[in-house]
């Protein structure tokens, strides 16, 4: 580790840990450290390679310190996946994370790897996807659990498979735009997109882990921590999905506790009207992290790229399909493909030609879908705006939500192992020089 006193965390899927872990962080109180910088990766392959992310991170930090102040670092590990820029998630790296659903894995990898031009090989692979995601069997309809369902498991195979393809086309992931060779075009293009549906069904389960080990595991523990070591100053730190995490940990806090000092959330993959009190779209709704605001006792900072296209593009689409901000296509105007235009684009050699503009479909263009750490923090009054540059000159406010356009440094989702964000991440703590 590059950083000493450092203690790890670990939390299983539903948010429970090993006993003690309270006790470890609040014993560096003990040894006079006055600021504890938890951070939380996001998608990952292997503890090992939380690990080596934590100290890379890290590493600037002791040298960016104000005399005097006396830090400690705690990683955050909980069992997550990659969220990288391939179209679909490593094999091995799901059976990491969903050891119980090895066999079905095992079925969905034979059909994508055979790749079957024919309906009853979508068929099948729509039946896993459920099975993977836990839907009940005959699930469906409009109220009642659901509601609560992504779409996308719900829908037709062939539409859905259909859909995705053509949303990797949209952001330049979808290859040639040609079936794999021997396939027949009107099916077999599609594998490419039902490759993209399987890493979507693991991102609606990921999302819910990170917000279930946030609430449920994290949230508690700093309680824990406070009462024991009322004085240490908490700054919380998270990555895509760990940024969900530890924004969903302030919701877990017990009543009264304010241990957390600051927020700094990087690349964060959730929806940039999680701290609105009124959303734009449905003045009768909030987002999900309306009022955990007042439980930080300075800033949240969002750092943000426009170079992120998993946030810019794929996660739009994973939005919309997971009903993240409000009620799916219907709400948004926005049709699915019909088995008709399937057919149609299949005729004409194109797979979702008519689709009618993949990026709208996908939600691009929709601000409602939009990510916090691809735009930045939205519809919260008085939420300063920064570039990265006047950060680093002037610091970060003392208050309230903060947006910092991090795209100087930032040139992808992964991409945030620099000096300058490790910066930010000191001045909102208060701890800079």
């Amino acid at each position: 580790m590059s950083v000493e006193p450092y203690r790890e965390l670990v939390f299983d899927k539903e948010g429970d840990g090993p006993a003690g872990q309270a006790g470890a962080l609040a014993s560096l109180a003990r040894q006079g450290v006055g600021d504890l910088i938890v951070f939380a990766h996001g998608w990952n392959s292997s503890p090992s390679g939380a690990t080596r992310l934590c100290s890379d991170f890290f590493a600037p930090f002791p040298e960016l310190l104000a005399p005097g102040v006396e830090a400690g670092y705690a990683g955050l590990i909980w069992p997550s996946m990659m969220f990288s820029g391939e179209p679909a998630p490593d094999y091995r790296a799901l059976v990491t994370v969903l050891p119980e659903k090895e066999q079905v894995l095992d079925r969905i990898t034979d059909l994508l790897v055979a790749a079957a031009p024919e309906e009853t090989a979508f068929a099948r692979f729509g039946a896993l996807l459920r099975e993977l995601a836990d839907v009940p069997p005959g699930e469906g309809g409009a109220a009642g659990p659901a509601a609560r369902v992504p779409e996308f498991l719900l829908a037709d195979p062939v539409e859905t498979c259909a859909l995705f393809t053509a949303a990797l086309d949209a952001c330049g992931r979808g290859g040639t735009g040609r079936a794999p060779e021997g396939l027949r075009v009107d099916l077999g293009a599609y594998w490419r997109g039902a490759r993209e549906a399987l890493r979507q069904t693991t991102y609606y389960l990921m999302r819910q882990r990170a917000g279930r080990v946030g609430e449920f595991g994290l949230g508690p523990l700093l309680g824990e921590v406070a009462r024991a070591a009322p004085g240490l100053r908490v700054h919380l730190v998270g990555h895509s999905m760990g940024a969900r995490l530890v924004a969903y940990a302030l919701k877990g806090l017990p009543p009264g506790a304010r241990p957390v000092a600051s927020v700094t959330l990087l690349q964060g993959a959730f929806s940039h009207y999680a701290f609105a009190e009124r959303l734009p779209h449905d003045p009768r709704r909030s987002g999900a992290l309306w009022d955990v605001r007042s439980r930080v006792r300075g800033p949240v900072v969002a750092c943000y790229s426009r170079h992120d296209t998993a946030l810019g593009v794929m996660y739009p689409l994973a939005s919309r399909l997971a009903d993240e901000s409000a009620s799916l296509a219907a709400a948004v105007g926005v049709p699915g493909p019909s088995p008709a235009g399937v057919a149609a684009g299949a005729a004409a050699g194109v797979p979702g030609a008519a689709l009618s503009g993949a990026a709208r479909l996908a939600g691009v263009d929709d601000p409602r879908w939009g990510a916090i750490g691809h735009d930045g923090v939205r519809a919260v009054p008085g939420t300063a705006e920064r570039t990265l540059a006047r950060v680093l000159r002037e610091g970060v406010p003392g208050s309230g939500c903060v947006s910092v356009d991090a795209a100087e440094v930032v040139r992808s989702h992964a991409d945030i192992c620099h000096e300058e964000l490790a910066r930010v991440v000191v001045s909102a703590a208060g701890a800079g020089r």
